[in-house]
């Protein structure tokens, strides 16, 4: 009994690591925020002060935005047009369906086929914005995000992201001079993350989206860049809903299923689905070692019992006795 017990401690243990060490770099996004790249508000230049004119401009002054082809939508023309006009001096691209296919084939061709795979179109406007700021460099910047103030001050910056709440950065407003080694690892890393789950969200986010994007972020942090190679956070003060912030929010999530409130109801509860998830799964491993261990020896007893009751089997011990105890006689 002492045995199946421990044996069935060591493969919990195992097992359970197996899975933590997995996950590791997932759940390291609970508890890191990148304050140590942060760029602060005290280092940021009022929206109309003469300091901004003697900052350094890293970033080529491009703009880039995604849509499925040219007809904006009508709720998105305002966000679009408060970028354009405090923008004038900025080239503008906007990357249309058939643009991104064809700039990927003329420049990436390495990667046609994955992207030509996508299931859901947001991932091929996931990935592309990736492309484009590893190659021209400039400010990638999401349709339902407008512009609050110029963008120069960010410039200064050889690559920059937008934090998130609770946890990870998002590619909803990026910045990136050409050829950064960040990009170029979002870029190189695409094909690996390419993984269909069964819910269209996390097959989404994880491939492609921010959740790919934090992942990204974390491995990169690992190798402490330095210099131009460094990524610097934008945290969300700096973000929005501030008179100095850089963007406004309007209405968005246009690629958002039903399968959404599932997963945000169990973004919300986390804690109470891992202590389900633990619970659920020393019960699996409970049920595995009862069935199997417990099992077997509760056979081997019953089976050591009923040769003891068997006539020859006891005139069979009852001489290997005898003989034994002749042996240390001699």
């Amino acid at each position: 009994m002492r045995k199946g017990v421990l044996i069935f401690l060591v493969t919990t243990i195992v097992v359970l690591g197996f899975a933590v060490h997995s996950v590791w770099t997932l759940l390291s996004l609970l508890v890191v925020d990148g304050r140590e790249d942060a760029i602060s508000r005290a280092e940021l230049p009022a929206p109309n002060s003469g300091a901004i004119s003697e900052r350094p401009q890293l970033i080529p002054k491009i703009i880039h935005q995604t849509y499925v082809n040219e007809s904006i939508p009508e709720h998105w023309k305002g966000p679009q047009q408060s970028c354009l006009d405090l923008h004038p001096d900025y080239e503008y691209k906007l990357w249309t369906d058939k643009k991104s296919r064809e700039f990927i084939a003329a420049e990436y061709p390495w990667f046609l086929e994955t992207f030509d795979g996508y299931r859901y179109p947001i991932q091929r406007a996931d990935a592309i914005r990736y492309f484009v700021l590893h190659h021209f460099g400039g400010i990638y910047i999401d349709l339902d995000d407008g512009c609050n103030r110029s963008l120069d001050p960010l410039l200064a910056y050889s690559a920059w992201v937008r934090r998130t709440v609770p946890t990870g950065i998002s590619n909803d407003a990026m910045g990136s001079i050409p050829r950064h080694p960040f990009f170029l690892k979002a870029i190189d890393s695409l094909p690996d993350y390419n993984r269909r789950w069964v819910l269209p969200y996390i097959t989404v986010m994880a491939s492609t989206g921010p959740l790919y994007l934090s992942l990204i972020w974390r491995h990169y942090s690992n190798t402490n860049p330095q210099g131009m190679d460094r990524l610097r956070i934008l945290f969300p003060d700096e973000y929005n809903n501030h008179p100095w912030s850089f963007f406004t929010h309007h209405l968005g999530n246009s690629w958002h299923r039903n399968d959404v409130k599932l997963i945000f109801w169990l973004g919300h509860h986390w804690v109470l689905v891992t202590l389900i998830g633990f619970t659920v799964g020393f019960a699996l491993l409970w049920c595995i070692y009862s069935t199997f261990i417990l099992h077997r020896q509760s056979n081997s007893a019953k089976a050591r019992a009923a040769y003891s009751r068997m006539p020859f089997y006891r005139r069979i011990s009852s001489k290997e006795h005898l003989e034994l105890t002749d042996r240390h006689q001699v």
